[in-house]
């Protein structure tokens, strides 16, 4: 069974070779190792690993698990006092651990509340976060990144068209999730979900983003419980075998796009090599094991895939599967990779394929657009701030 290498593209480049059609293989940097800040950041460890390290400092071991506590609740621990602890033990962990890798490299707030966040890592790469307000005034949900770029091509997405540099390290996934989380607080909201759908694809960054998983979800560490987060795929069909047979009890969430390998392989380079009818397998195996109905995302752009026959194609395609289907609006991205401006579907076409879907007992719903005013797709902020003048936002998060 294919398991992707967390740091490096060597994994990713053999499995896109089998599943890319020939001509069309995404552009892979040859640096992609993850990045290595002057000092190592906190959120990079687990309670075990520091524990061994406070024992190799002659501290209590004990205190590993309190230091992480603290930290993930955005208590600044390495650079603030800390009750209880020995000031031996604060001296070390300030001079010799960061408390982020990650720097605020720019920050776009929209009108409906959705806050988009730039983050640099140590190596200089940049990521993109989003904060999404839920429809209680209490509540919202993040939008992570597992990748720097992405490798998929998807024809339709602005994070394609600046190739993929590297996997995000586990540590540098988590600190997504805590700079979301400090958003969310500043504006009396907790951060209740998180979500897999930034850039890249998480199942070909398996390992780190398993990690981050569990550091999110652990009372001792993020607290956010395993219910709140779904990891979303293009449908790597070994990703999603791996992801069953890690027994997590989070979602998953499939981006199809299209009824029919037909379409499917216009809007994404991968279902020249994977059919539909594999997918949806893996899915059901997923589901199977997991008991959690899987997400079927479908973004809806005129004239392309938002026909009523499409939707009776899904239909049938989906047939009695106990799926939940995400009706996606597009947000415009400009010209893709084969020259197309797409555009979203009018409002009436998109009732209309929603409609056909209910008539035949299947859950639909839309999400909500997020962000029209500003650059809130995947990868706009990213390639519109590396291809002008870089936002100074400065500061560590």
């Amino acid at each position: 069974m294919f398991r992707p290498n967390p740091a490096g593209a060597f994994s990713v480049r053999a499995l896109l070779g089998s599943i890319m059609p020939s001509g069309v293989m995404p552009h892979l940097e040859a640096t992609v190792a993850a990045s290595t800040p002057s000092l190592p950041a906190l959120a990079d460890l687990d309670p075990a690993t520091l524990a061994r390290q406070f024992a190799a400092w002659g501290c209590k071991p004990s205190h590993a698990a309190r230091v992480l506590r603290a930290f993930y609740s955005g208590n600044e621990i390495v650079s603030s006092p800390a009750r209880g602890l020995p000031q031996e033990l604060l001296t070390r962990l300030r001079t010799e651990f960061s408390p982020s890798s990650a720097t605020l490299a720019a920050r776009q707030v929209a009108a409906d509340g959705t806050t988009k966040l730039l983050l640099r890592l140590g190596d200089g790469r940049t990521v993109e976060s989003v904060l999404m307000p839920d429809f209680r005034a209490d509540r919202a949900a993040g939008c992570i990144s597992s990748q720097v770029g992405c490798a998929m091509g998807c024809d339709f997405c602005a994070t394609t068209k600046t190739g993929f540099e590297r996997n995000l390290t586990a540590g540098e996934i988590v600190e997504q999730f805590l700079a979301l989380r400090r958003e969310a607080s500043a504006v009396g909201r907790k951060l209740q979900t998180v979500v897999f759908m930034g850039m890249g694809e998480p199942l070909l960054n398996l390992d780190a983003v398993l990690t981050a998983v569990r550091r999110l979800a652990d009372n001792a560490l993020g607290g956010l419980g395993w219910r709140q987060i779904t990891v979303s795929t293009v449908g790597i069909v070994p990703g999603i075998e791996a992801l069953t047979a890690a027994g997590l009890n989070i979602h998953l969430a499939v981006s199809l796009h299209a009824p029919d390998d037909a379409t499917r392989a216009r809007l994404l380079p991968m279902g020249k090599r994977i059919p539909i009818a594999d997918i949806l397998a893996a899915a059901d195996r997923f589901q199977a094991r997991r008991g959690r109905p899987v997400t079927i995302q479908y973004c809806l752009l005129a004239g392309v895939n938002d026909s009523q026959e499409h939707a009776r194609l899904l239909a049938e395609l989906l047939g009695s599967r106990r799926m939940h289907i995400n009706l996606l609006r597009y947000n415009p991205t400009g010209l893709s990779l084969r020259g197309v401006a797409y555009e979203p579907s009018s409002d009436a076409t998109a009732e209309a394929f929603a409609a056909v879907l209910r008539e035949r007992k299947l859950v639909a719903h839309f999400r909500r657009s997020r962000g029209p005013d500003i650059d809130a797709a995947c990868g706009q902020l990213r390639r519109r701030t590396s291809s002008g003048a870089r936002a100074a936002v400065g500061g560590d998060l």
